[in-house]
Protein backbone atom coordinates (compact mmCIF):
# COMPACT_ATOMS: atom_id res chain seq x y z
CA UNK A 1 0.00 0.00 0.00
CA UNK A 2 2.74 2.16 0.85
CA UNK A 3 3.68 2.33 -2.92
CA UNK A 4 0.79 3.28 -3.95
CA UNK A 5 0.74 5.97 -1.61
CA UNK A 6 4.06 7.67 -3.83
CA UNK A 7 5.27 8.78 -7.63
CA UNK A 8 8.23 8.61 -8.95
CA UNK A 9 9.11 12.11 -10.21
CA UNK A 10 11.99 14.16 -11.49
CA UNK A 11 12.82 17.19 -9.21
CA UNK A 12 14.45 20.17 -9.85
CA UNK A 13 16.33 21.76 -7.25
CA UNK A 14 17.69 24.50 -7.88
CA UNK A 15 18.90 26.82 -10.91
CA UNK A 16 22.54 26.68 -10.55
CA UNK A 17 23.09 22.77 -11.48
CA UNK A 18 19.90 22.86 -13.65
CA UNK A 19 19.79 19.30 -13.51
CA UNK A 20 16.98 16.78 -12.27
CA UNK A 21 16.72 14.84 -9.26
CA UNK A 22 14.69 11.51 -8.96
CA UNK A 23 12.34 11.11 -6.52
CA UNK A 24 9.89 8.96 -4.77
CA UNK A 25 7.43 11.84 -3.46
CA UNK A 26 3.55 11.52 -2.16
CA UNK A 27 0.83 11.18 -5.15
CA UNK A 28 -1.31 13.94 -5.29
CA UNK A 29 -5.21 13.32 -4.14
CA UNK A 30 -7.56 15.12 -5.89
CA UNK A 31 -9.41 17.81 -4.72
CA UNK A 32 -13.32 18.13 -4.63
CA UNK A 33 -12.62 20.41 -8.19
CA UNK A 34 -9.80 18.37 -10.05
CA UNK A 35 -9.07 14.90 -11.26
CA UNK A 36 -5.92 12.69 -10.84
CA UNK A 37 -4.45 11.92 -14.39
CA UNK A 38 -2.33 9.41 -14.40
CA UNK A 39 0.83 10.70 -17.21
CA UNK A 40 1.81 8.74 -20.24
CA UNK A 41 3.79 11.42 -21.98
CA UNK A 42 4.72 14.73 -21.41
CA UNK A 43 5.33 17.40 -24.18
CA UNK A 44 8.80 19.64 -24.06
CA UNK A 45 9.01 23.35 -25.17
CA UNK A 46 11.69 25.71 -24.98
CA UNK A 47 10.14 27.08 -22.08
CA UNK A 48 10.20 23.94 -19.97
CA UNK A 49 14.19 23.89 -20.58
CA UNK A 50 14.27 27.63 -19.78
CA UNK A 51 12.67 27.35 -16.93
CA UNK A 52 14.95 24.52 -15.71
CA UNK A 53 17.65 27.00 -16.37
CA UNK A 54 16.39 30.13 -14.37
CA UNK A 55 16.00 32.03 -17.87
CA UNK A 56 12.28 31.91 -17.51
CA UNK A 57 10.81 34.01 -14.24
CA UNK A 58 8.09 35.14 -16.34
CA UNK A 59 6.67 31.64 -15.90
CA UNK A 60 7.04 32.18 -11.79
CA UNK A 61 8.67 28.70 -10.97
CA UNK A 62 8.83 27.83 -7.34
CA UNK A 63 11.23 25.76 -6.36
CA UNK A 64 12.17 22.63 -5.64
CA UNK A 65 9.79 22.17 -8.45
CA UNK A 66 8.84 19.18 -10.88
CA UNK A 67 8.44 20.60 -14.38
CA UNK A 68 6.38 20.06 -17.81
CA UNK A 69 4.02 22.08 -18.90
CA UNK A 70 2.41 19.74 -21.49
CA UNK A 71 1.15 16.03 -20.34
CA UNK A 72 -1.23 13.20 -22.18
CA UNK A 73 -2.70 10.56 -19.63
CA UNK A 74 -6.06 8.43 -18.46
CA UNK A 75 -8.14 10.04 -15.52
CA UNK A 76 -7.58 7.94 -12.84
CA UNK A 77 -9.54 9.25 -10.33
CA UNK A 78 -12.64 12.65 -10.23
CA UNK A 79 -13.28 15.01 -7.68
CA UNK A 80 -16.83 14.71 -6.35
CA UNK A 81 -17.96 18.12 -7.77
CA UNK A 82 -16.34 17.22 -11.49
CA UNK A 83 -19.24 16.22 -13.82
CA UNK A 84 -16.74 16.86 -17.54
CA UNK A 85 -14.60 13.56 -17.70
CA UNK A 86 -14.64 10.11 -16.17
CA UNK A 87 -12.14 7.41 -14.99
CA UNK A 88 -10.83 6.11 -18.06
CA UNK A 89 -11.02 8.91 -20.37
CA UNK A 90 -8.21 9.80 -22.39
CA UNK A 91 -6.93 13.31 -21.95
CA UNK A 92 -4.39 15.88 -23.07
CA UNK A 93 -3.42 19.71 -21.74
CA UNK A 94 -1.14 22.22 -20.62
CA UNK A 95 -1.68 21.48 -17.19
CA UNK A 96 1.43 22.99 -14.93
CA UNK A 97 4.92 23.00 -14.62
CA UNK A 98 4.86 26.85 -13.64
CA UNK A 99 3.72 29.19 -10.62
CA UNK A 100 4.18 26.35 -8.34
CA UNK A 101 2.05 23.87 -10.04
CA UNK A 102 3.13 20.19 -10.26
CA UNK A 103 4.25 19.87 -13.88
CA UNK A 104 4.02 16.23 -16.09
CA UNK A 105 7.22 14.70 -15.38
CA UNK A 106 5.77 12.67 -12.83
CA UNK A 107 4.22 9.87 -13.18
CA UNK A 108 0.60 11.67 -11.49
CA UNK A 109 -1.17 14.87 -11.50
CA UNK A 110 -4.28 16.31 -9.76
CA UNK A 111 -4.74 19.28 -12.34
CA UNK A 112 -7.63 21.54 -13.12
CA UNK A 113 -10.11 19.76 -15.59
CA UNK A 114 -11.15 22.93 -17.24
CA UNK A 115 -7.57 23.07 -18.29
CA UNK A 116 -8.23 19.40 -20.07
CA UNK A 117 -9.82 17.99 -23.28
CA UNK A 118 -10.58 14.87 -24.36
CA UNK A 119 -7.80 13.68 -26.81
CA UNK A 120 -8.10 12.88 -30.44
CA UNK A 121 -9.04 9.02 -30.91
CA UNK A 122 -6.58 8.33 -32.92
CA UNK A 123 -3.67 10.02 -31.64
CA UNK A 124 -1.37 8.01 -29.59
CA UNK A 125 -0.37 9.43 -25.94
CA UNK A 126 3.24 10.99 -27.33
CA UNK A 127 1.22 12.93 -30.12
CA UNK A 128 -1.68 14.30 -27.77
CA UNK A 129 1.46 16.15 -25.11
CA UNK A 130 3.25 17.41 -28.06
CA UNK A 131 0.31 19.76 -28.91
CA UNK A 132 -1.66 21.79 -26.22
CA UNK A 133 1.82 24.68 -24.98
CA UNK A 134 1.76 24.90 -29.42
CA UNK A 135 -1.44 24.65 -29.94
CA UNK A 136 -2.89 27.09 -27.71
CA UNK A 137 -0.42 29.65 -28.64
CA UNK A 138 -0.99 29.61 -32.22
CA UNK A 139 -4.95 29.75 -31.67
CA UNK A 140 -5.07 32.63 -29.25
CA UNK A 141 -2.64 34.73 -31.76
CA UNK A 142 -4.48 33.16 -35.12
CA UNK A 143 -8.08 32.73 -33.80
CA UNK A 144 -8.82 34.89 -30.66
CA UNK A 145 -6.54 37.89 -32.18
CA UNK A 146 -6.37 37.91 -35.66
CA UNK A 147 -9.22 36.47 -36.55
CA UNK A 148 -8.50 34.30 -39.72
CA UNK A 149 -10.47 33.54 -41.89
CA UNK A 150 -10.98 32.43 -45.72
CA UNK A 151 -9.88 34.52 -48.44
CA UNK A 152 -6.54 35.97 -46.18
CA UNK A 153 -2.72 35.30 -46.86
CA UNK A 154 -0.99 34.74 -43.70
CA UNK A 155 2.98 34.46 -43.39
CA UNK A 156 4.35 32.30 -40.29
CA UNK A 157 8.11 33.33 -39.44
CA UNK A 158 9.53 30.68 -38.00
CA UNK A 159 6.94 27.81 -39.97
CA UNK A 160 8.95 24.63 -39.31
CA UNK A 161 9.03 24.65 -35.12
CA UNK A 162 6.24 23.87 -32.67
CA UNK A 163 4.34 27.15 -32.45
CA UNK A 164 4.63 27.79 -36.45
CA UNK A 165 3.85 24.53 -37.12
CA UNK A 166 0.56 24.51 -35.84
CA UNK A 167 -0.24 27.62 -36.81
CA UNK A 168 0.60 26.84 -40.75
CA UNK A 169 -2.37 23.97 -39.67
CA UNK A 170 -4.75 26.24 -38.21
CA UNK A 171 -4.80 29.16 -41.18
CA UNK A 172 -4.93 26.59 -44.01
CA UNK A 173 -8.16 25.01 -42.14
CA UNK A 174 -9.56 28.36 -41.69
CA UNK A 175 -9.33 28.57 -45.18
CA UNK A 176 -6.62 31.30 -45.62
CA UNK A 177 -3.54 30.74 -48.01
CA UNK A 178 -0.49 30.32 -46.08
CA UNK A 179 3.37 31.02 -46.39
CA UNK A 180 5.93 30.61 -44.18
CA UNK A 181 10.16 30.92 -43.40
CA UNK A 182 12.03 27.78 -42.38
CA UNK A 183 15.43 26.83 -43.54
CA UNK A 184 15.68 24.85 -46.84
CA UNK A 185 15.80 21.71 -44.99
CA UNK A 186 12.65 21.89 -43.46
CA UNK A 187 10.56 23.03 -46.67
CA UNK A 188 9.21 19.52 -47.36
CA UNK A 189 7.68 19.47 -44.39
CA UNK A 190 6.36 22.80 -44.76
CA UNK A 191 4.88 22.08 -47.84
CA UNK A 192 3.11 18.76 -46.38
CA UNK A 193 1.71 20.77 -43.74
CA UNK A 194 -0.02 22.86 -46.39
CA UNK A 195 2.09 26.66 -46.80
CA UNK A 196 4.69 28.06 -49.36
CA UNK A 197 8.18 27.51 -47.71
CA UNK A 198 10.49 30.37 -48.11
CA UNK A 199 13.79 30.29 -47.51
CA UNK A 200 14.75 33.12 -44.53
CA UNK A 201 18.34 32.88 -45.00
CA UNK A 202 18.47 33.73 -49.22
CA UNK A 203 15.13 35.88 -49.18
CA UNK A 204 14.74 39.21 -47.56
CA UNK A 205 11.14 40.49 -46.15
CA UNK A 206 11.07 43.06 -48.72
CA UNK A 207 11.42 40.32 -51.72
CA UNK A 208 8.85 37.77 -49.63
CA UNK A 209 6.54 40.89 -49.78
CA UNK A 210 7.06 42.21 -53.55
CA UNK A 211 6.97 38.58 -54.35
CA UNK A 212 3.72 36.69 -52.54
CA UNK A 213 1.82 40.02 -52.25
CA UNK A 214 3.02 42.16 -55.12
CA UNK A 215 3.96 44.34 -52.43
CA UNK A 216 0.60 44.51 -50.58
CA UNK A 217 1.70 42.87 -47.39
CA UNK A 218 0.10 39.83 -45.89
CA UNK A 219 -3.23 40.03 -43.90
CA UNK A 220 -1.75 38.69 -41.20
CA UNK A 221 2.00 37.95 -39.57
CA UNK A 222 2.56 35.36 -36.97
CA UNK A 223 6.19 35.96 -35.21
CA UNK A 224 6.93 32.60 -33.59
CA UNK A 225 10.55 34.07 -33.25
CA UNK A 226 11.00 37.03 -31.75
CA UNK A 227 13.74 40.28 -32.13
CA UNK A 228 14.83 40.94 -35.19
CA UNK A 229 11.98 38.99 -36.87
CA UNK A 230 8.90 40.38 -34.88
CA UNK A 231 10.73 44.28 -36.90
CA UNK A 232 10.18 42.02 -40.24
CA UNK A 233 6.60 41.37 -39.58
CA UNK A 234 6.23 45.11 -38.85
CA UNK A 235 7.72 45.41 -42.34
CA UNK A 236 5.47 42.36 -44.09
CA UNK A 237 2.05 43.22 -42.67
CA UNK A 238 -0.32 45.24 -45.43
CA UNK A 239 -2.62 48.32 -44.26
CA UNK A 240 -5.12 47.44 -41.57
CA UNK A 241 -3.42 44.03 -41.29
CA UNK A 242 -2.51 42.28 -38.13
CA UNK A 243 0.35 40.95 -36.11
CA UNK A 244 1.14 38.29 -33.68
CA UNK A 245 3.93 36.93 -32.02
CA UNK A 246 4.78 34.54 -29.19
CA UNK A 247 8.03 36.57 -28.34
CA UNK A 248 6.88 40.40 -28.43
CA UNK A 249 9.80 41.76 -25.71
CA UNK A 250 12.72 43.96 -26.43
CA UNK A 251 12.82 46.77 -28.16
CA UNK A 252 10.81 47.73 -31.59
CA UNK A 253 10.69 50.81 -33.84
CA UNK A 254 6.57 50.92 -34.22
CA UNK A 255 6.53 53.36 -37.35
CA UNK A 256 6.31 50.70 -39.73
CA UNK A 257 3.24 49.25 -38.36
CA UNK A 258 1.50 52.52 -37.02
CA UNK A 259 1.87 54.42 -40.42
CA UNK A 260 -0.60 51.52 -41.94
CA UNK A 261 -2.87 51.50 -39.23
CA UNK A 262 -2.30 48.01 -38.36
CA UNK A 263 -2.62 45.83 -35.18
CA UNK A 264 -0.37 43.97 -32.48
CA UNK A 265 -1.23 41.49 -30.45
CA UNK A 266 1.26 39.49 -28.14
CA UNK A 267 0.38 35.65 -27.07
CA UNK A 268 1.35 35.10 -23.34
CA UNK A 269 -0.17 31.45 -23.13
CA UNK A 270 0.68 30.90 -19.35
CA UNK A 271 -1.80 33.84 -17.76
CA UNK A 272 -4.61 31.16 -17.62
CA UNK A 273 -2.00 29.06 -15.15
CA UNK A 274 -0.39 31.60 -13.50
CA UNK A 275 -3.75 33.53 -12.83
CA UNK A 276 -6.79 31.00 -12.36
CA UNK A 277 -8.49 32.94 -14.90
CA UNK A 278 -9.75 32.44 -18.59
CA UNK A 279 -8.69 28.40 -17.35
CA UNK A 280 -12.36 26.99 -19.36
CA UNK A 281 -11.42 28.68 -22.54
CA UNK A 282 -8.16 26.42 -23.18
CA UNK A 283 -10.25 23.40 -22.26
CA UNK A 284 -12.25 25.07 -25.05
CA UNK A 285 -9.50 25.85 -27.20
CA UNK A 286 -8.45 22.36 -26.87
CA UNK A 287 -11.22 21.04 -28.20
CA UNK A 288 -11.14 22.57 -31.03
CA UNK A 289 -8.04 20.76 -31.41
CA UNK A 290 -9.45 17.17 -31.06
CA UNK A 291 -12.08 18.25 -33.64
CA UNK A 292 -9.57 19.23 -36.51
CA UNK A 293 -7.37 16.54 -35.41
CA UNK A 294 -10.44 14.34 -36.34
CA UNK A 295 -11.26 15.89 -39.47
CA UNK A 296 -7.38 15.29 -40.35
CA UNK A 297 -6.83 18.94 -40.86
CA UNK A 298 -4.03 18.70 -37.86
CA UNK A 299 -1.40 16.97 -36.88
CA UNK A 300 1.76 17.66 -34.72
CA UNK A 301 5.33 16.67 -36.26
CA UNK A 302 6.81 14.59 -32.91
CA UNK A 303 10.61 13.44 -32.99
CA UNK A 304 10.98 10.06 -33.65
CA UNK A 305 13.49 9.68 -30.97
CA UNK A 306 12.03 8.31 -27.97
CA UNK A 307 13.11 9.37 -24.03
CA UNK A 308 11.84 8.38 -20.89
CA UNK A 309 12.43 10.14 -17.28
CA UNK A 310 15.93 8.24 -16.91
CA UNK A 311 16.94 10.64 -20.11
CA UNK A 312 14.50 13.58 -19.57
CA UNK A 313 17.32 15.92 -19.42
CA UNK A 314 18.28 14.62 -23.09
CA UNK A 315 15.69 15.54 -23.75
CA UNK A 316 16.07 19.42 -22.68
CA UNK A 317 19.38 19.47 -24.20
CA UNK A 318 17.82 18.45 -27.92
CA UNK A 319 15.86 21.13 -27.52
CA UNK A 320 18.33 23.49 -26.10
CA UNK A 321 20.74 22.60 -29.07
CA UNK A 322 18.20 22.98 -32.15
CA UNK A 323 17.98 19.31 -33.14
CA UNK A 324 14.46 18.78 -32.35
CA UNK A 325 12.05 17.90 -35.24
CA UNK A 326 9.60 20.15 -34.21
CA UNK A 327 8.10 18.51 -30.98
CA UNK A 328 10.52 16.26 -28.41
CA UNK A 329 8.23 14.23 -26.15
CA UNK A 330 9.05 12.17 -22.54
CA UNK A 331 7.54 8.66 -22.21
CA UNK A 332 6.26 7.59 -18.94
Amino acid sequence: MERLSKMRALIVDDFQTATFRTAEIPRPEPTANQVLVRIKASGVNPLDSKIRTGKAPHAKPVLPAVLGTDLAGVIEAVGQDVTTFKVGDEVYGLTGGVGGLQGSLAEFAAVDPDLLAKKPTHFSMREAAALPLVFLTAWEGLVDQANVRDGQKVLVLGGSGGVGHIAVQIAKAYGATVFATASAAKHDMVQQLGAMPIDYRTTSIEQIVETFTDGRGFDVVYDTVGGSTLDDAFKAVCNYGHVVSSYGWGQHNLMPLSRKSATYSGVFVLLPLLTGKGRAHHGEILRQATQLAEANQLRPVVDPRHFILDTALSAHEAVEQGTAVSKIVIDL
